[in-house]
Protein backbone atom coordinates (compact mmCIF):
# COMPACT_ATOMS: atom_id res chain seq x y z
CA UNK A 1 0.00 0.00 0.00
CA UNK A 2 2.54 2.57 -1.17
CA UNK A 3 4.67 1.95 1.88
CA UNK A 4 1.94 2.23 4.45
CA UNK A 5 0.04 -0.65 6.00
CA UNK A 6 -2.93 1.40 7.13
CA UNK A 7 -3.78 4.75 5.50
CA UNK A 8 -6.39 5.51 8.17
CA UNK A 9 -4.10 4.68 11.07
CA UNK A 10 -1.29 6.70 9.50
CA UNK A 11 -3.65 9.66 9.13
CA UNK A 12 -4.71 9.55 12.78
CA UNK A 13 -1.13 9.11 14.03
CA UNK A 14 0.58 11.77 11.91
CA UNK A 15 -2.03 14.53 11.43
CA UNK A 16 -4.62 16.31 13.61
CA UNK A 17 -7.38 14.70 11.54
CA UNK A 18 -9.38 12.11 13.50
CA UNK A 19 -11.53 9.17 12.44
CA UNK A 20 -15.05 8.45 13.68
CA UNK A 21 -17.08 5.46 12.52
CA UNK A 22 -20.39 6.34 10.86
CA UNK A 23 -22.16 3.42 12.48
CA UNK A 24 -22.99 2.21 15.97
CA UNK A 25 -22.74 -1.47 14.96
CA UNK A 26 -20.42 -2.89 17.67
CA UNK A 27 -18.70 -5.29 15.30
CA UNK A 28 -17.87 -2.58 12.77
CA UNK A 29 -16.91 -0.12 15.48
CA UNK A 30 -14.47 -2.56 17.11
CA UNK A 31 -12.59 -2.93 13.80
CA UNK A 32 -12.71 0.80 13.13
CA UNK A 33 -11.15 1.47 16.54
CA UNK A 34 -8.23 -0.75 15.47
CA UNK A 35 -7.82 1.60 12.49
CA UNK A 36 -7.67 4.58 14.83
CA UNK A 37 -11.34 5.56 15.24
CA UNK A 38 -12.12 7.62 18.34
CA UNK A 39 -15.84 8.21 17.84
CA UNK A 40 -19.01 6.84 16.27
CA UNK A 41 -22.51 7.87 15.35
CA UNK A 42 -26.09 6.69 15.27
CA UNK A 43 -29.11 8.12 13.46
CA UNK A 44 -32.51 6.69 12.45
CA UNK A 45 -31.15 5.17 9.23
CA UNK A 46 -28.11 3.68 10.99
CA UNK A 47 -30.28 2.37 13.84
CA UNK A 48 -32.58 0.54 11.43
CA UNK A 49 -29.53 -0.94 9.69
CA UNK A 50 -28.09 -2.11 13.03
CA UNK A 51 -31.40 -3.72 14.03
CA UNK A 52 -31.69 -5.52 10.69
CA UNK A 53 -28.09 -6.72 10.91
CA UNK A 54 -28.85 -8.52 14.18
CA UNK A 55 -32.62 -8.96 13.89
CA UNK A 56 -33.05 -12.08 16.09
CA UNK A 57 -31.33 -10.38 18.99
CA UNK A 58 -33.22 -7.11 18.71
CA UNK A 59 -36.54 -8.83 18.04
CA UNK A 60 -36.16 -10.64 21.34
CA UNK A 61 -35.29 -7.38 23.04
CA UNK A 62 -38.35 -5.65 21.56
CA UNK A 63 -40.55 -8.37 23.05
CA UNK A 64 -38.86 -7.91 26.41
CA UNK A 65 -39.34 -4.14 26.32
CA UNK A 66 -43.00 -4.59 25.38
CA UNK A 67 -43.46 -6.86 28.40
CA UNK A 68 -41.62 -4.43 30.68
CA UNK A 69 -43.58 -1.44 29.34
CA UNK A 70 -47.06 -2.74 28.46
CA UNK A 71 -48.42 0.68 27.41
CA UNK A 72 -45.38 1.77 25.37
CA UNK A 73 -46.01 2.68 21.74
CA UNK A 74 -44.18 1.12 18.81
CA UNK A 75 -42.15 4.30 18.53
CA UNK A 76 -41.23 4.31 22.21
CA UNK A 77 -40.08 0.70 22.01
CA UNK A 78 -38.09 1.39 18.85
CA UNK A 79 -36.37 4.41 20.37
CA UNK A 80 -35.47 2.43 23.48
CA UNK A 81 -33.72 -0.03 21.17
CA UNK A 82 -31.89 2.91 19.56
CA UNK A 83 -30.76 4.05 23.01
CA UNK A 84 -29.52 0.57 23.90
CA UNK A 85 -27.59 0.26 20.62
CA UNK A 86 -26.02 3.64 21.37
CA UNK A 87 -25.11 2.75 24.94
CA UNK A 88 -23.41 -0.44 23.76
CA UNK A 89 -21.35 1.51 21.22
CA UNK A 90 -20.55 4.23 23.76
CA UNK A 91 -18.91 1.69 26.05
CA UNK A 92 -16.42 0.75 23.34
CA UNK A 93 -15.36 4.38 23.12
CA UNK A 94 -14.84 5.01 26.83
CA UNK A 95 -11.03 4.52 26.68
CA UNK A 96 -10.73 7.14 23.91
CA UNK A 97 -13.08 9.45 25.82
CA UNK A 98 -10.81 9.33 28.87
CA UNK A 99 -7.66 9.69 26.79
CA UNK A 100 -8.93 12.74 24.88
CA UNK A 101 -10.65 14.42 27.87
CA UNK A 102 -14.02 14.56 26.14
CA UNK A 103 -12.74 15.96 22.84
CA UNK A 104 -13.15 12.53 21.21
CA UNK A 105 -14.35 9.11 22.31
CA UNK A 106 -17.96 10.12 21.82
CA UNK A 107 -21.02 8.30 20.48
CA UNK A 108 -23.43 10.52 18.57
CA UNK A 109 -27.13 10.03 19.29
CA UNK A 110 -29.62 11.82 17.06
CA UNK A 111 -32.69 13.57 18.31
CA UNK A 112 -36.02 12.40 16.93
CA UNK A 113 -36.39 13.99 13.45
CA UNK A 114 -40.12 14.39 14.11
CA UNK A 115 -39.20 17.20 16.51
CA UNK A 116 -37.46 19.35 13.87
CA UNK A 117 -40.06 22.13 14.17
CA UNK A 118 -39.87 22.40 17.98
CA UNK A 119 -36.70 23.98 19.40
CA UNK A 120 -37.53 23.31 23.05
CA UNK A 121 -38.46 19.68 22.43
CA UNK A 122 -35.16 19.15 20.58
CA UNK A 123 -33.13 20.73 23.39
CA UNK A 124 -35.05 18.78 26.05
CA UNK A 125 -34.43 15.46 24.29
CA UNK A 126 -30.79 16.39 23.72
CA UNK A 127 -30.36 17.03 27.43
CA UNK A 128 -31.90 13.65 28.25
CA UNK A 129 -29.77 11.80 25.69
CA UNK A 130 -26.65 13.41 27.16
CA UNK A 131 -27.42 11.58 30.40
CA UNK A 132 -27.61 8.14 28.74
CA UNK A 133 -23.82 7.79 28.90
CA UNK A 134 -21.06 10.22 29.89
CA UNK A 135 -19.52 10.16 26.42
CA UNK A 136 -22.67 10.82 24.38
CA UNK A 137 -22.71 13.72 21.91
CA UNK A 138 -26.14 14.70 20.60
CA UNK A 139 -27.18 15.45 17.02
CA UNK A 140 -29.60 18.29 16.29
CA UNK A 141 -30.45 19.32 12.72
CA UNK A 142 -29.31 22.65 11.28
CA UNK A 143 -32.88 23.76 10.58
CA UNK A 144 -34.38 27.10 11.56
CA UNK A 145 -35.64 25.74 14.87
CA UNK A 146 -32.62 23.49 15.20
CA UNK A 147 -30.19 26.43 15.35
CA UNK A 148 -32.06 27.81 18.37
CA UNK A 149 -32.10 24.34 19.96
CA UNK A 150 -28.34 23.96 19.41
CA UNK A 151 -27.65 27.15 21.35
CA UNK A 152 -30.05 26.18 24.14
CA UNK A 153 -28.74 22.63 24.51
CA UNK A 154 -25.12 23.80 24.48
CA UNK A 155 -25.89 26.27 27.26
CA UNK A 156 -27.33 23.33 29.23
CA UNK A 157 -24.00 21.50 28.90
CA UNK A 158 -24.79 19.18 26.00
CA UNK A 159 -21.99 18.57 23.49
CA UNK A 160 -23.44 19.05 20.02
CA UNK A 161 -23.00 17.23 16.75
CA UNK A 162 -24.87 19.41 14.27
CA UNK A 163 -26.51 17.30 11.57
CA UNK A 164 -28.75 17.72 8.48
CA UNK A 165 -26.14 20.30 7.46
CA UNK A 166 -24.78 20.61 3.93
CA UNK A 167 -23.71 24.19 3.42
CA UNK A 168 -21.32 26.88 4.60
CA UNK A 169 -24.18 29.11 5.89
CA UNK A 170 -25.58 26.26 7.97
CA UNK A 171 -22.16 25.34 9.38
CA UNK A 172 -21.35 28.94 10.29
CA UNK A 173 -24.76 29.57 11.86
CA UNK A 174 -24.45 26.37 13.89
CA UNK A 175 -20.92 27.23 15.05
CA UNK A 176 -22.08 30.70 16.08
CA UNK A 177 -24.99 29.16 18.03
CA UNK A 178 -22.55 26.83 19.79
CA UNK A 179 -20.31 29.78 20.66
CA UNK A 180 -23.25 31.63 22.20
CA UNK A 181 -24.21 28.52 24.16
CA UNK A 182 -20.64 27.99 25.40
CA UNK A 183 -20.37 31.64 26.42
CA UNK A 184 -23.64 31.41 28.35
CA UNK A 185 -22.47 28.29 30.12
CA UNK A 186 -19.14 29.89 31.01
CA UNK A 187 -20.93 33.00 32.29
CA UNK A 188 -23.01 30.74 34.55
CA UNK A 189 -19.80 29.43 36.11
CA UNK A 190 -19.70 25.99 34.47
CA UNK A 191 -16.60 24.20 33.21
CA UNK A 192 -16.73 23.61 29.44
CA UNK A 193 -13.25 22.11 29.06
CA UNK A 194 -14.53 18.57 28.42
CA UNK A 195 -17.23 19.54 25.92
CA UNK A 196 -16.43 18.51 22.36
CA UNK A 197 -18.88 20.04 19.85
CA UNK A 198 -18.67 19.24 16.14
CA UNK A 199 -20.49 20.65 13.12
CA UNK A 200 -21.21 18.18 10.34
CA UNK A 201 -21.28 18.95 6.66
CA UNK A 202 -22.86 16.06 4.79
CA UNK A 203 -20.64 16.59 1.78
CA UNK A 204 -21.95 13.72 -0.32
CA UNK A 205 -25.56 14.76 0.15
CA UNK A 206 -24.72 18.22 -1.20
CA UNK A 207 -23.20 16.52 -4.25
CA UNK A 208 -26.31 14.34 -4.59
CA UNK A 209 -28.62 17.36 -4.52
CA UNK A 210 -26.62 19.37 -7.05
CA UNK A 211 -26.59 16.42 -9.44
CA UNK A 212 -30.39 16.41 -9.25
CA UNK A 213 -30.50 20.17 -9.84
CA UNK A 214 -28.19 19.97 -12.86
CA UNK A 215 -30.32 17.24 -14.41
CA UNK A 216 -33.59 19.01 -13.59
CA UNK A 217 -32.50 22.40 -14.91
CA UNK A 218 -30.44 21.19 -17.87
CA UNK A 219 -27.22 22.85 -16.66
CA UNK A 220 -24.21 21.95 -18.80
CA UNK A 221 -21.28 21.07 -16.55
CA UNK A 222 -18.51 18.50 -16.57
CA UNK A 223 -19.93 15.62 -14.44
CA UNK A 224 -16.63 15.08 -12.63
CA UNK A 225 -16.79 18.63 -11.28
CA UNK A 226 -19.89 17.74 -9.28
CA UNK A 227 -17.77 15.37 -7.19
CA UNK A 228 -15.97 18.44 -5.81
CA UNK A 229 -18.95 20.49 -4.61
CA UNK A 230 -19.08 19.10 -1.08
CA UNK A 231 -15.29 19.23 -0.84
CA UNK A 232 -15.30 22.90 -1.84
CA UNK A 233 -17.99 23.79 0.70
CA UNK A 234 -16.16 21.92 3.47
CA UNK A 235 -12.85 23.64 2.72
CA UNK A 236 -14.54 27.04 2.62
CA UNK A 237 -16.21 26.40 5.96
CA UNK A 238 -12.94 25.16 7.47
CA UNK A 239 -11.15 28.37 6.51
CA UNK A 240 -13.91 30.41 8.16
CA UNK A 241 -13.83 28.27 11.32
CA UNK A 242 -10.09 28.84 11.57
CA UNK A 243 -10.34 32.59 10.92
CA UNK A 244 -13.10 33.11 13.48
CA UNK A 245 -11.69 30.80 16.14
CA UNK A 246 -14.81 28.69 16.54
CA UNK A 247 -14.43 26.10 19.30
CA UNK A 248 -16.32 23.42 17.38
CA UNK A 249 -14.69 21.19 14.78
CA UNK A 250 -16.03 20.38 11.35
CA UNK A 251 -17.05 16.79 10.62
CA UNK A 252 -17.21 15.30 7.12
CA UNK A 253 -20.03 12.78 6.55
CA UNK A 254 -22.17 11.15 3.83
CA UNK A 255 -19.30 9.85 1.73
CA UNK A 256 -19.66 9.37 -2.01
CA UNK A 257 -16.03 9.40 -3.16
CA UNK A 258 -12.46 9.21 -1.90
CA UNK A 259 -11.98 12.98 -2.24
CA UNK A 260 -14.28 13.45 0.75
CA UNK A 261 -11.57 11.79 2.83
CA UNK A 262 -8.27 12.54 1.12
CA UNK A 263 -8.90 16.27 0.57
CA UNK A 264 -9.52 16.90 4.28
CA UNK A 265 -6.46 15.14 5.70
CA UNK A 266 -4.33 17.49 7.73
CA UNK A 267 -7.18 19.63 8.99
CA UNK A 268 -8.23 19.73 12.62
CA UNK A 269 -11.44 17.97 11.62
CA UNK A 270 -13.34 14.73 12.07
CA UNK A 271 -13.68 12.29 9.17
CA UNK A 272 -16.73 10.05 9.71
CA UNK A 273 -17.09 7.49 6.91
CA UNK A 274 -19.35 4.45 6.96
CA UNK A 275 -17.46 1.24 7.64
CA UNK A 276 -17.62 0.17 4.00
CA UNK A 277 -15.83 3.33 2.93
CA UNK A 278 -13.16 2.77 5.57
CA UNK A 279 -12.51 -0.63 4.04
CA UNK A 280 -12.14 1.04 0.63
CA UNK A 281 -9.75 3.62 2.03
CA UNK A 282 -7.70 0.91 3.71
CA UNK A 283 -7.42 -0.98 0.43
CA UNK A 284 -6.75 2.12 -1.68
CA UNK A 285 -3.03 2.39 -1.09
CA UNK A 286 -3.55 6.14 -0.83
CA UNK A 287 -0.77 8.15 0.79
CA UNK A 288 -2.56 10.11 3.54
CA UNK A 289 -0.60 13.30 2.95
CA UNK A 290 -2.17 16.57 4.21
CA UNK A 291 -4.32 18.28 1.58
CA UNK A 292 -6.75 20.39 3.59
CA UNK A 293 -4.94 23.63 2.75
CA UNK A 294 -4.76 22.88 -0.98
CA UNK A 295 -7.60 24.86 -2.64
CA UNK A 296 -10.03 23.37 -5.12
CA UNK A 297 -9.06 24.04 -8.73
CA UNK A 298 -10.44 27.50 -9.71
CA UNK A 299 -11.70 26.05 -13.00
CA UNK A 300 -13.89 23.61 -11.07
CA UNK A 301 -15.09 26.33 -8.69
CA UNK A 302 -15.99 28.64 -11.56
CA UNK A 303 -18.00 25.89 -13.23
CA UNK A 304 -19.82 25.01 -10.00
CA UNK A 305 -20.75 28.66 -9.45
CA UNK A 306 -23.09 28.53 -12.44
CA UNK A 307 -25.39 26.36 -10.27
CA UNK A 308 -27.50 28.70 -8.07
CA UNK A 309 -27.80 26.15 -5.27
CA UNK A 310 -24.03 25.74 -5.18
CA UNK A 311 -23.65 29.47 -4.68
CA UNK A 312 -26.20 29.26 -1.87
CA UNK A 313 -24.22 26.42 -0.32
CA UNK A 314 -20.74 27.87 -0.79
CA UNK A 315 -21.08 31.54 0.11
CA UNK A 316 -21.25 32.27 3.87
CA UNK A 317 -24.22 34.58 3.25
CA UNK A 318 -25.77 32.34 0.60
CA UNK A 319 -28.79 31.58 2.81
CA UNK A 320 -30.41 33.03 5.88
CA UNK A 321 -31.34 30.79 8.80
CA UNK A 322 -34.99 31.11 7.78
CA UNK A 323 -34.11 29.55 4.41
CA UNK A 324 -32.36 26.44 5.74
CA UNK A 325 -35.51 24.28 5.88
CA UNK A 326 -36.32 24.91 2.22
CA UNK A 327 -32.92 23.88 0.86
CA UNK A 328 -33.32 20.77 -1.26
CA UNK A 329 -30.77 18.60 0.56
CA UNK A 330 -32.35 19.51 3.89
CA UNK A 331 -35.83 18.48 2.75
CA UNK A 332 -34.60 15.22 1.22
CA UNK A 333 -32.55 14.23 4.26
CA UNK A 334 -35.24 15.07 6.81
CA UNK A 335 -37.72 13.05 4.81
CA UNK A 336 -35.30 10.11 4.72
CA UNK A 337 -34.77 10.28 8.48
CA UNK A 338 -38.53 10.53 9.03
CA UNK A 339 -38.96 7.52 6.75
CA UNK A 340 -36.44 5.57 8.84
CA UNK A 341 -38.48 6.41 11.94
CA UNK A 342 -41.51 4.92 10.22
CA UNK A 343 -39.51 1.84 9.19
CA UNK A 344 -38.38 1.33 12.78
CA UNK A 345 -42.03 1.49 13.87
CA UNK A 346 -42.86 -1.17 11.27
CA UNK A 347 -40.05 -3.41 12.48
CA UNK A 348 -41.44 -3.24 16.01
CA UNK A 349 -44.98 -3.87 14.70
CA UNK A 350 -43.85 -6.92 12.73
CA UNK A 351 -42.29 -8.36 15.89
CA UNK A 352 -45.14 -7.61 18.26
CA UNK A 353 -48.06 -7.98 15.86
CA UNK A 354 -46.96 -10.17 12.95
CA UNK A 355 -49.17 -10.35 9.92
CA UNK A 356 -51.50 -13.38 9.90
Amino acid sequence: MSGTASPLLTMTQTTPTVLWNDSADPRELAQSIEWGAVGATCNPVIAVTCVKADLPRWSDRMREIAAERPTASESQIGWQVVEEISIEAARLLEPAFAQHHGHNGRLSMQTDPRLYRDAKALADQAERFAQVAPNVIVKIPATRKGIAAIEDATARGVSMNVTVSFTVPQAVAAAEAIERGLAAREAAGHDISTMGPVVTIMVGRLDDWLKEVVKRDGIDIEPAYLEWAGVAAFKRAYAIFQERGFRSRLLSAAFRNQLQWSEFIGGDVVISPPFGWQEKFQASGHDPAPRMDIPVDPTILDALHQIPDFRRAYEPDGMTTDEFDAFGATRKTLRQFLGADEELDRLVRDVLLPAP
